[in-house]
């Protein structure tokens, strides 16, 4: 279990008579960056808010850092880092002050220390001392995400990170994402955009109609796609050919 960084058996969730998830079941390795597809109301958000404790499950269990939701959401909490589908960032302030109020709250001991070395990881030290309200989406969201990672979380969540992002912001972002994980740190992403997936994922999930329905490296789920047709040259699938191609097989039944 050491290796073990999320653990979920046979997850629940509903919302009043509708079932979102029905029996979810996945691990995540440390160290690893987990991408969770699939479409808009999937329930992605929803395994997102259980798993970081703003939501209690109906049925099932989920671990965090070794930390059951349910019953130790401190410590889940302390172990962790959550950034949304939107930007958590406060527009008035600039990008120093968003990042040096965070420092205070986690009760670090040289805030200022902290917001210098991640403007310069994150390179945002030209636009420090301008208001968020001038940054760009890209800047935006990678500012956010070094708010998040304030205090050296084991595991960060990114839930739809590149949504409304333009190509360049997208890119920007990848970046990061692949410097978090080769820093050490466990990222669990979701996503709609599959070439997303494609490009980051050590493993990918996908969620559909409420059960995960197909999961394993991108390699693993190439085999569930029909062998390649030969032509003039062998056409590899794209995530995105497999996925359509799980998804609505599953809708057939």
């Amino acid at each position: 279990m050491k290796d073990i960084a999320i653990q979920v058996k046979d997850l629940k969730k509903s919302f009043k008579t509708t079932k979102v998830l029905k029996g979810v079941d996945f691990e995540v390795r440390r160290g690893e960056i987990f991408a969770l597809l699939g479409s808009n109301g999937a329930g992605k958000t929803t395994i997102v808010k259980i798993l970081t404790t703003l939501l209690k499950q109906d049925g099932g269990t989920a671990v965090v850092n070794g930390f059951d939701v349910a019953s130790n959401p401190d410590h889940v909490r302390q172990s962790i880092s959550l950034t949304g589908q939107f930007a958590a960032v406060d527009e008035i302030l600039t990008g120093r002050e968003n990042l040096i109020m965070v420092a205070k709250l986690r009760h670090l001991t040289n805030p200022r220390q902290v917001a210098d070395d991640m403007l310069k990881r994150f390179v945002l030290t030209d636009a420090a001392d301008r208001r968020v309200s001038t940054y760009s989406g890209g800047m935006r969201r990678r500012l956010d995400i070094a708010m998040s990672l304030i205090g050296k979380p084991q595991l960060i969540f990114l839930d739809e990170p590149t949504t409304g992002l333009d190509p360049e912001g997208r890119i920007e972002v990848w970046k990061t994402v692949k410097e978090l994980a080769g820093g050490g740190t466990t990222v669990f992403l979701t996503t709609q955009y599959l070439d997303e997936a494609e490009q980051l994922a050590n493993q990918i999930a996908i969620l559909h109609e409420g059960k995960i329905i197909a999961s394993g490296t991108l390699a693993d789920l190439k085999k569930l796609f029909p062998p390649a047709k030969v032509e003039y040259i062998e056409k590899q699938p794209s995530l995105e050919d497999i996925f359509l191609a799980i998804v609505g097989k599953k809708e057939e039944k």
